[in-house]
């Protein structure tokens, strides 16, 4: 694990390596880059989910996994959810100087997804995607709210993500991932200020 995020002009960057039985992953993040993604989990649609996040949080994102997909999708999801968690919290730091919170709506055709983040250093998740499919390409739709879940509990945030309408789930779920990324591209702005959002001081 290695990060570098403190202070308000440094760079907001981190990698984390997560090894276990199951899964091997490896996350790098830049907070501060452009929206590049290179991202190979094996899963098609878990991939374009993470390219999304990268490109619409303007977050550049590394990510590879090897899983165990010969049982299922079920730990490759989870535990690149888990890891990329992980390592947007170590590129946040101390969170000096960020807009803590942020919200977004983004549609997709006929869906329409509602973010709110709050990066308050406390894990909480609602997540309400009305998925009605069986999977979408490789990823068990059951297994998409669950990545959000994931990823919420390890970065520490309040996290509520809803669709709003929709009749495609492929559309709801890539509507929901957008809303997440532009709500976390604003959370996760520079202020310009050198102090911690919160009346205690700490994130």
């Amino acid at each position: 694990m290695t990060a570098n995020s403190s202070g308000t002009n440094q760079p907001r960057t981190a990698t984390i390596e997560r090894k276990t039985s199951e899964t091997q992953v490896r996350v790098s993040v830049n907070l501060d880059g452009t929206g590049r993604a290179q991202v190979q989990t094996g899963i098609g649609f878990l991939d374009h989910m993470l390219d999304a996040l990268s490109r619409h949080g303007r977050i550049d994102l590394e990510l590879a996994c090897t899983g165990d997909l010969h049982i299922d999708d079920h730990h490759t999801a989870e535990d690149c959810a888990l890891a990329l968690g992980a390592c947007l919290r170590e590129a946040l730091g101390d969170k000096r100087g960020i807009m803590r919170f942020g919200h977004a709506y983004a549609p997709l055709d006929e869906a329409l997804a509602r973010a709110v983040v709050d990066l308050s250093g406390r894990a909480h998740a609602t997540i309400e995607l009305g998925l009605s499919r069986r999977s979408i390409g490789e990823l068990a739709c059951e297994n998409v709210p669950h990545f959000f879940r994931s990823l919420a509990m390890e970065l520490r945030c309040a996290l509520h993500l809803d669709v709003l309408r929709g009749e495609n789930d492929h559309h709801r779920a890539e509507a929901a991932t957008k809303a997440l990324a532009l709500a976390l591209r604003q959370a996760i702005a520079r202020t310009g200020h050198d102090d911690i959002a919160s009346t205690k001081g700490s994130l």
